[in-house]
């Protein structure tokens, strides 16, 4: 790969790692019984598409310590992806989601292999959580057969452990939260460890890590990727509720009638006064439709908490951008990390 970046020629690689890989990996699962096809094909379902972000943060974390190109770090890299993939499985099950870049969750998808079957729902979704828990495993599996050097490896395995364990921190904070009085602070927190670590921060650390990256370089990519990785899933807020469902491939009332303790839930609670309160608790108290869907966006939008979140969003990305600048790394680094800064943030789906 040249210094310049290429968004598209990094994913098209990504995407050959992980076709072969998982390709591999399923057919071996559904060699074991024949009832397993079902199971081994959302395996690769789960992984076939995405814009690769998570990989892209980790091989800069490489590059930017000054490493070259390798393809075994490509392949490290693509493991972030497998953990991506098994939290979105864990999750869409966890919020009970029906539709994901526009097709069936796993947890729905596989109730097709049960049909007749009793307890055909609770069937499939014990399935999807195996699918998810198969998943992270493999992430491990391609980490650790990447065929970069095992001290290089080493070094990382710590991250690994904490991304795991931050990961779950978020996910258990965000079901705790949800259905409680609606908070800022706590909504926040719940996006730092589900989302913002193990989408920016932690993939740029472990691919320093990999590359030998001293601490002051880390403890820089850790001022970048912490409010980046929230700038990243606070659009991901927005477009939950405002987006277009072609683009972004959910539903709109997922978050509403799950109660997620959103930042924007949690900003228009904040920002609304006794009698917008009362219709908040109304709305959502009822089985939301899509009438009630534009009752809420429009008193969204009349106290302004879609501006707060966009103004939330560009504080953090210009955080994460001005951190580079007192970074001493290589220029193409800078403006690879800048480009998807601006990717994480700024975009429809």
């Amino acid at each position: 790969m040249s210094e310049h970046w290429k968004a598209a020629a990094f994913k098209a690689r990504v995407d050959e790692v992980l076709c072969s890989f998982v390709a591999a990996e399923a057919d071996q699962f559904a060699d074991i019984d024949p009832a397993l096809v079902p199971v081994a094909r959302q395996v690769e379902h789960a992984v076939a598409g995405g814009k690769r972000l998570r990989a892209a943060f980790c091989y800069w974390g490489w590059r930017a310590a000054g490493q070259p190109d390798s393809d075994a770090l490509v392949r490290a890299a693509a493991s972030m992806e497998l953990v991506h993939a098994a939290a979105i499985v864990h999750d869409d099950l966890i919020d009970d989601s029906a539709l994901r870049h526009g097709r069936p969750t796993a947890h729905v998808a596989l109730r097709g292999a049960l049909r007749h079957r009793p307890r055909a729902t609770n069937a499939a979704r014990s399935l999807a959580m195996l699918v998810g828990d198969l998943l992270m495993s493999l992430a491990g599996q391609l980490f650790t057969t990447s065929g970069l050097p095992a001290a290089y490896l080493g070094r990382a395995r710590p991250l690994w452990a904490a991304l795991a364990r931050e990961l779950i921190a978020g996910e258990c904070l965000e079901i705790l939260h949800t259905g409680a009085a609606p908070d800022t602070s706590a909504s926040l927190k719940v996006i730092r460890y589900k989302t913002a670590k193990y989408t920016v921060e932690q993939p740029l650390l472990i691919g320093g890590a990999l590359a030998g990256a001293g601490g002051r370089l880390r403890e820089g990519y850790s001022a970048y990727g912490l409010p980046l990785g929230e700038a990243f899933q606070l659009r991901d807020d927005l477009l939950g509720l405002f987006g277009d469902p072609e683009h972004t491939g959910k539903a709109n009332l997922d978050d509403l009638r799950g109660h997620r303790p959103t930042a924007l839930l949690a900003e228009t609670w904040r920002l609304a006064d006794d009698k917008d309160r009362e219709q908040l608790r109304t709305l959502l108290g009822r089985r939301l439709d899509g009438n009630g869907l534009e009752a809420v966006r429009a008193l969204m939008r009349r106290l302004n908490a879609p501006e707060r979140i966009e103004a939330m969003i560009t504080t953090r990305v210009d955080e994460a951008t001005q951190c580079l600048h007192g970074l001493a790394v290589p220029a193409h680094a800078t403006a690879a990390l800048t480009t998807l800064a601006q990717s994480a943030a700024i975009r429809h789906h």
